[in-house]
């Protein structure tokens, strides 16, 4: 099986260390909407990295047909119409694409809130909206102003022309499928209590087929004649989109792990394309040697060469483990969560204004990094909040020393300080300094800007660099445009995290590539 590498062709890192990938690089950043292409090929929007994928489902190969650094920011789905024309749902901005057989892109609309799911009728186009209050539009590629189908859409997400020449999508909130004439009138409820729908799907005899989201992997066929009902779990998790080809067929995608698999009627999965994952952002190692990472929709394990879902859980970031067996999360969205594995037992800590990198100090306050108010606090046992150190401009991880000492990452101004009264100068003149560690007396430095890890002797200030040539950030040569976040559905900020393990291993987070790097 052969796919294009997400880095690029950029060579391998560089060290004196021994590195060994502890995970493959994925070759999706996740996998959302999906659709079959004039030439066969199964298209894979990537919401996380602006990235459509074309795969070849006989051979498992991958090729990027719409690159990260063009006009599209976060692709959720996509449709072809008659002329081979690609359309796409460009989620966070609120746009929606043409894209020529050419591959000239040409904006269809910029008055979408949150557009979603996306079905192309003939000629004609209409998309639905992801948010409460949501709606289903019909556009007009030609010019003209959107028509309203329906609203009050709870979630929308992936829809489709039903055999009754209705347009059929789900109710992701209240667990509902509706439909609507695409010439107008009501909606309609087709189905209630369905296990948290993310896709509407017909195969082709006509039966209706909704996926869901859940970690069960549950597939739910409706005969619409009866309203007989087959519910069916199967071995994927985090669903997000599924086609059928002309051997009816199901290809399901997953918005948490990535890939491609073939999902058989009895739930069984053949991976076309292997999951793998979608950062990783920041990256922790507990007293066992257990390897944790925050991968935006997940918290995930490194378990046997793999990325292994542990709980589905949204905008999952910086990860850091305690003594105690603990692992604890912050999320994008300003959540902070500890969360006990033996009891999969979550606790909410706090509510941040973009909340970075954590670490656990010895009298039990969990310090963490406030990257959208530029702060650093603390969080005692009981939840109560102290603010630590202020005045950064972009503070991104944190890391203690033997001594319980603070230091914190400056992303913005190419700094890490040590907080002590004040904000004390470690190491200036960084280029992106992002994830950082501390081990023995040395500081441990992800610097994304020059793609390296460099090593300060906190005693002396002399540094080294540790290794190079690392598969973080974006490919050289490549730009993107981060999109702004529009409510919730926001695209992560990339970070590229660093931890030392038991045995005085380093572990980065090539969010790159996707995989975990060990440095031994």
């Amino acid at each position: 099986m052969r796919t294009d590498s997400r880095y690029g062709e950029t060579g391998s890192p560089r060290s004196a260390r021994r590195i060994e990938r502890l995970t493959p690089p994925s070759s999706l950043f996740g996998s959302n909407g999906v659709a079959f292409g004039p030439d066969g090929r199964l298209h894979v929007a990537q919401f996380v990295a602006g990235r459509i994928s074309a795969v070849d489902l006989s051979t498992g190969e991958v090729e990027t047909v719409v690159e990260m650094d063009g006009p599209v920011q976060s692709p959720d789905d996509l449709a072809f119409g008659a002329d081979g024309s690609m359309y796409i749902t460009d989620l966070v901005p609120g746009r929606v694409w043409r894209r020529s057989p050419r591959g000239e892109f040409a904006l269809v609309c910029d008055d979408v809130l949150q557009p979603n799911g996306i079905a192309c009728v003939g000629d004609r186009l209409f998309v639905n909206e992801m948010r409460m209050g949501g709606r289903v539009l019909e556009l007009f590629p030609g010019g003209g102003e959107p028509v309203v189908l329906a609203e009050g859409l709870a979630f929308g997400n992936a829809m489709q022309l039903g055999p009754d020449g209705h347009l059929y999508y789900p109710h992701m909130i209240t667990n509902e499928v509706h439909r609507v004439s695409p010439d107008g009138g009501p909606p309609e409820l087709v189905a209630g209590d369905v296990h948290q729908p993310v896709a509407v799907r017909f195969d082709l005899a006509g039966q209706l087929i909704v996926i869901s989201r859940g970690e069960a992997g549950i597939v739910t066929r409706i005969d619409l004649g009866s309203g007989r009902r087959t519910v069916v779990p199967g071995e994927l998790s985090g669903m997000d989109n599924a086609a059928f080809d002309a051997e009816n067929r199901m290809f399901v995608s997953s918005f948490a792990a990535g890939g491609i698999a073939e999902l058989a009627p009895d739930g069984r999965a053949r991976l076309i394309v292997p999951k793998g994952f979608v950062g990783p952002f920041g990256v922790a190692v507990d007293p066992n040697g257990t390897v944790y990472t925050g991968d935006n929709f997940r918290l995930a394990t490194v378990d046997g060469g793999e990325a292994r879902t542990r709980e589905l859980l949204a905008s999952s970031h910086a990860v850091a483990t305690d003594d105690h067996g603990r692992v604890h999360i912050t999320s994008q969205s300003g959540a902070v969560r500890t969360y006990e594995p033996q009891r999969r037992a979550f606790r909410n800590r706090a509510d941040l204004a973009r909340p970075g990198g954590a670490a656990m100090r010895s009298d039990g306050v969990l310090v963490v990094a406030e990257t959208g108010a530029g702060r650093v606090v603390g969080i005692d046992d009981e939840d109560g909040l102290t603010v630590l150190a202020e005045g950064l401009a972009a503070p991104v991880d944190v890391a203690l020393d033997a001594e319980d000492r603070c230091h914190v990452s400056d992303e913005e101004r190419g700094a890490v300080f040590r907080v002590d009264d004040g904000l004390v100068p470690v190491v200036e003149g960084l280029d992106r300094p992002q994830g950082i560690a501390v081990s023995g007396g040395e500081l441990f430095v992800v610097e994304t800007g020059t793609r390296r890890l460099l090593a300060i002797d906190l005693a002396t200030g002399d540094r080294r660099v540790e290794a190079e040539d690392l598969p973080v950030g974006l490919p050289p040569g490549l730009t993107r445009v981060q999109p702004e976040s529009a409510g919730h559905a926001g695209v992560p900020v990339p970070f590229a995290g660093v931890a030392v393990g038991p045995d005085g291993s380093l572990y980065v987070s090539a969010n790159g590539e996707g995989s975990v790097l060990r440095l031994s």
